[in-house]
């Protein structure tokens, strides 16, 4: 396949990984990028580690055999730690990862920042230089990267496991509106995980795409079966949005009982007493705090911690290996697209 994401990221398929926190490790990462897509290694997962970050990037490279993956640094403001994000370009430039997947917020002056390094070393030039690409939610953020220098943007729907953002608008309708308004390449995440959804992106005007919840529901991927089984056994109703009222809209499995709990907390809260949030925000951390749902991706207790999930879970019915994945996907699109074919013959 070749389109505007696999020439600019040097891949062989049009497919990213999303930078799930916890389980974006360098062997997953690498596994994806073996495949043929791109790999992302989240950063979050050594906050205030910096040797241990750059500890990952050397295994992902050793596993990877040769092929480009990237790191997501997501700069959300983290209660439990201080500012990593500079931490994190810096270990990324140090260790010479071929992509940065930015998120939470604008990375203009970040973006600046690393050209000023690799102008001054030398590093400014197609071959050496650190490409970016930043997800958001909307096409007003994606328009905003694209002005701050951002080689590509990633615009992920409603649909979409963890952060869909606040305004409700599906891939379907976001994906359109940015090819038109976007000269940079766009990749499109939110309800895609097989080859029927792939297609639809890809019609929709995408260069690629980015899917979370199939990869989750793979052999490679290092959390507990349970949540695996979990994906397999839920429907497309079976998610629901919490966060709303602190402003950072999460999409999970409406199952547990700590979603029950995050909904019932910030139902009963009272906006009018707690100016900005910042007592409900120290509330919701008791029991949604990343620190939580890290030991329960280990040992499984599925009641226990938010877990994301998108709505094309209902669409997952089995464990694959991230390589039958990319068979399925990109060997199967072409079917697809020849039964459409033959059902719009005159």
């Amino acid at each position: 396949m070749k389109t505007r994401i696999t020439e600019l990221f040097g891949i062989k398929y049009p497919i990213l990984q999303s930078g799930m926190q916890w389980l974006a490790s360098a062997e997953l990462a690498a596994a994806v990028s073996r495949a043929g897509g791109l790999g992302i290694i989240s950063a979050t997962r050594f906050m205030d580690n910096k040797p241990g970050l750059l500890e990952e990037f050397e295994k992902a490279k050793s596993l990877a055999e040769g092929k480009p993956f990237g790191v997501n640094i997501s700069m959300l403001p983290h209660k439990d730690y201080s500012d990593c994000t500079v931490m994190f370009f810096e270990a990324a430039y140090e260790a010479r990862v071929p992509v940065i997947e930015t998120s939470g917020r604008s990375p203009a002056e970040y973006i600046q920042m690393l050209r000023e390094w690799e102008k001054a070393d030398g590093r400014d030039n197609e071959h050496d230089r650190i490409k970016i690409i930043h997800k958001c939610p909307s096409v007003r953020h994606a328009m905003s990267a694209q002005r701050a220098g951002a080689d590509a943007v990633t615009i992920v729907g409603f649909e979409c496991a963890g952060h869909p953002g606040m305004d409700d608008v599906s891939t379907m309708a976001l994906i359109p509106v940015a090819k038109d308004t976007l000269s940079i390449p766009v990749v499109a995440g939110g309800g895609i995980c097989d080859k029927r959804t792939f297609t639809a992106a890809m019609a929709l005007g995408a260069d690629g795409v980015v899917m979370g919840t199939r990869f989750v529901a793979t052999k490679e991927c290092e959390i507990h079966e349970n949540w695996k089984q979990l994906i397999l056994d839920s429907k497309e109703t079976d998610t629901m949005i919490v966060q709303r009222s602190v402003r950072n809209a999460n999409r999970v499995w409406k199952g547990s009982d700590t979603a029950q709990w995050t909904l019932a907390t910030e139902t009963s809260w009272d906006p009018e007493a707690d100016h900005g949030g910042k007592q409900l925000i120290d509330v919701l951390l008791t029991r949604i705090s990343g620190k939580i749902q890290r030991v329960h991706y280990i040992d499984g207790d599925t009641g226990a911690c938010l877990f994301p999930m998108g709505l094309c879970a209902g669409q997952i019915h089995d464990i694959k290996t991230i390589p039958e994945i990319f068979e399925e996907i990109c060997g199967g699109c072409n079917e697809v697209l020849d039964k459409l074919r033959d059902e719009f013959a005159d």
